[in-house]
C-alpha cells in the first residue's frame, strides 16, 4: 500500500520538507493569519517562485501522511478489513490531493508577507536564470547529502555519548 501512495520520486527531502511545512502549518494556524497583508502581485510572484520551487511536490506527502496515519486507526480496530481500507485509502488520497493547493496558497501568502514585491521580482528572475535553476536542481541533493551526513554523525555521536556516560556512571560506581 505505501508503494502505491509514495511514488518513487519522494525522497528524503520531501518528507522531511513535508514534516517541517506540516509543523509550521499545523501547529500555528493563527500565526498565518497575523501576518503582514501582502498584495496580491506579490502573492502572484511568490506563488511562481513556489511553483518553480515545487513546493506542490513537497506538500503532497501531507495529505497522503494523513490518509494512511488514518487508514492505520482504522486498521487498528480491525485488521481484517485491511485490504478494503487500503483500497479505499488510494481512493479518499486521489480525493484529498487537491488540497495541497490549500498549502501552496497559504505558502505563498506568508512566503509574500517576507518579501517586498521588488524581492520576489528579484528571486523570480535569479531561480529563472541558469544558476537559480541550477540552484533549484541541486540544493535538494545537496540537502538530501546534509540530511544522510547528519544521521550518520548523531549514530556516531550517540555512541560517544553512550559510552560517556557509561563511563560516567561507573565513576559513582554503576555498571551499565
Amino acid at each position: 500500500m505505501s508503494a502505491r501512495l509514495f511514488p518513487p520520486r519522494v525522497t528524503l527531502r520531501y518528507v522531511a520538507a513535508a514534516l517541517l511545512a506540516l509543523s509550521l502549518t499545523g501547529a500555528q494556524p493563527a500565526a498565518a493569519q497575523t501576518l503582514p497583508q501582502a498584495s496580491p502581485a506579490s502573492i502572484l510572484l511568490a506563488k511562481q517562485i513556489l511553483d518553480l520551487k515545487d513546493v506542490k511536490g513537497v506538500f503532497q506527502p501531507i495529505i497522503r501522511g494523513v490518509v494512511i496515519k488514518s487508514r492505520d486507526l482504522f486498521m487498528q480496530t480491525n485488521f481484517m478489513l485491511s485490504k478494503d481500507l487500503n483500497e479505499c485509502a488510494i481512493i479518499v488520497d486521489k480525493q484529498y490531493q487537491p488540497r495541497v493547493n490549500e498549502l501552496v496558497d497559504a505558502s505563498a501568502r506568508i512566503y509574500a508577507s517576507h518579501f517586498t514585491e521588488q524581492e520576489l521580482k528579484d528571486l523570480l528572475t535569479f531561480y529563472q536564470s541558469p544558476l537559480g535553476k541550477k540552484a533549484i536542481a541541486e540544493e535538494p541533493k545537496a540537502l538530501d547529502q546534509s540530511i544522510s551526513f547528519a544521521g550518520t554523525w548523531a549514530d556516531k555521536l550517540s555512541e560517544e555519548v553512550i559510552n560517556s556516560l557509561r563511563a560516567e556512571m561507573k565513576k559513582r560506581g554503576h555498571d551499565i
